[in-house]
């Protein structure tokens, strides 16, 4: 029997730019079925980290708590490092 993860995944990203600025943190809610590109930015700027060319520039950040959407564009370039802060939830029963 399968069970399908449809918890709620909650993400306080942090993004911080050559020069010292900041951006964020922004709160970002990932599902299995719907979520925005929380996931996707760290992904794809560790792939750029390791060689390959930027493919997004644009992402979004669904904030499920204020019913909001952080829509960011990034150049790879000008970015130092991402935080990606995870709240888990608590296993019951455990």
């Amino acid at each position: 029997m399968t069970v399908q993860d449809n918890r709620l995944t909650n993400h306080e990203v942090t993004i911080c730019l050559a020069g010292g600025a900041v951006l964020g943190p922004f709160n970002a809610t990932w599902s299995q079925g719907e979520g925005g590109d929380v996931r996707e930015l760290v992904r794809e700027y560790d792939a750029w980290l390791q060689g390959e060319k930027q493919q997004r520039f644009k992402f979004h950040l669904h904030d499920t708590y204020t019913n909001t959407v952080h829509t960011l564009v990034l150049n790879f370039e000008q970015v130092t490092g991402i935080c990606d802060h995870v709240r888990l939830r608590s296993h019951e029963g455990t």
